[in-house]
C-alpha cells in the first residue's frame, strides 16, 4: 500500500474527513393542518412516546415541538397517575 493511498480520506490535520449529508427536518406531528390531538385517555398514542422501559422520549428523537412536549408529558403523566399506562415495564 502506498503512502499516497492512505492518506486518500485524510483531513489537513490527519484525520478522517468528515462528510456532509442532507437530513430532512423533522415536523411536530402535533402541529399544523390534522394535527393529533393530545389527551391524556388516549393510551396508544402517548405509548408512541414511551420508550420500552417506560421512559417518555426526548423531543430531540421524537421530533415534538417544545409547547407540545410539554403538554405531551403532563399527559402522559397524568394517565400514569390514572393508572391507564404503567409507570416502568419489566
Amino acid at each position: 500500500m502506498s503512502h499516497d493511498s492512505m492518506n486518500d480520506d485524510m483531513g489537513d490535520q490527519g484525520g478522517p474527513v468528515r462528510r456532509q449529508f442532507f437530513r430532512r427536518r423533522k415536523t411536530c406531528p402535533f402541529s399544523g393542518e390534522n394535527a393529533l390531538a393530545i389527551d391524556y385517555k388516549d393510551v396508544r398514542l402517548l405509548g408512541r412516546f414511551v420508550s420500552e422501559r417506560g421512559k417518555i422520549i426526548p423531543s430531540r428523537i421524537s421530533a415534538v415541538s417544545m409547547k407540545k412536549q410539554r403538554e405531551l408529558t403532563t399527559a402522559i403523566k397524568r394517565a400514569r397517575f390514572l393508572a391507564l399506562m404503567p409507570y416502568v415495564t419489566e
